[in-house]
């Protein structure tokens, strides 16, 4: 139903869950574990889908929390359960206990972050373009104006599109040369002309290391190529469905630890 990783499995006042597509209620294009609130299928399926990811991470079902992703820089700070709409943003980070920050994806990338020690955490949804207008400069900075150590913080990436699986035209290639020479090393040649394979995993490795954290961990697994585990908007895409399910990544402070 989920993969942990190792890099933060280790902390006992965390937990957290790169949730698959196993292990729900939903049926369809969307079988089975569909955390999209924003998804067509049938809410009280999701919000099944939803209460059994918190019971998981042993929150209240309310107390897995997502912003409405719109690929921006932006990240929130939670502090309990949204009482309204969600707000528009790609990242969120918490000192609070009993707190579940879920992200949803279906090919961008999912970084659950921690700084373990003073227990502050954070989940950003990195698509290219979020990664590339600083979603996770804007986490990281986040949860350093809460009290993290920059070096102290440990990010893992979750299933994510592979690079085999990701091609992208000369214009998408262009924009990231264009912000920096240095990026060519994420794209190779595609079978073609003027397009390209780029490394969405790579490049948000880079950005993190560079930022200056403690650890990186890519967790390799392929949301497009892994139809049996994993959710993929660009396979759905290109099998012209109507629309594809989300999964969901999460963090959470224990309260009994800190």
């Amino acid at each position: 139903m989920f993969v942990e990783a190792p890099e933060l499995a280790t902390y006992p006042n965390l937990k957290h869950a790169f949730f698959t597509r196993e292990g729900g209620v939903s049926e369809g294009l969307y079988a089975s574990l569909n955390g999209g609130l924003g998804s067509s299928d049938d809410p009280e399926k999701v919000r099944e889908n939803r209460r059994r990811m918190a019971e998981e991470l042993e929150v209240e079902p309310d107390a897995l929390v997502s912003v409405h992703q719109v690929h921006s820089p932006d990240a929130v700070v939670v502090d309990g359960p949204w009482a309204g709409q969600r707000p528009k943003a790609d990242a969120m980070v918490t000192a609070v206990p009993g707190i579940a920050l879920g992200i949803t994806t279906a090919d961008c990338g999912p970084v659950l972050f921690a700084d373990p020690h003073v227990g502050i955490i954070g989940a950003a949804h990195a698509g290219w373009r979020g990664a590339f207008t600083g979603i996770l400069e804007a986490t990281l900075e986040a949860m350093v104006n809460l009290g993290a150590r920059r070096d102290k913080i440990v990010a893992v990436l979750g299933p994510t599109i592979s690079q085999g699986a990701y091609e992208v035209g000369g214009d998408f290639r262009a924009r990231f040369l264009e912000q920096d020479p240095q990026n060519e090393s994420f794209f190779i040649p595609s079978e073609r002309p003027d397009h390209a394979m780029f490394d969405l995993p790579g490049y948000i490795g880079r950005r993190l290391e560079k930022a200056g954290i403690g650890e990186f961990a890519n967790l390799g697994l392929c949301t497009y190529a892994n139809e049996e585990h994993f959710f993929s908007y660009r396979r759905s895409t290109q099998r012209n469905e109507p629309d594809y399910g989300r999964l969901i990544s999460a963090i959470t402070l224990i309260p009994s630890y800190l």
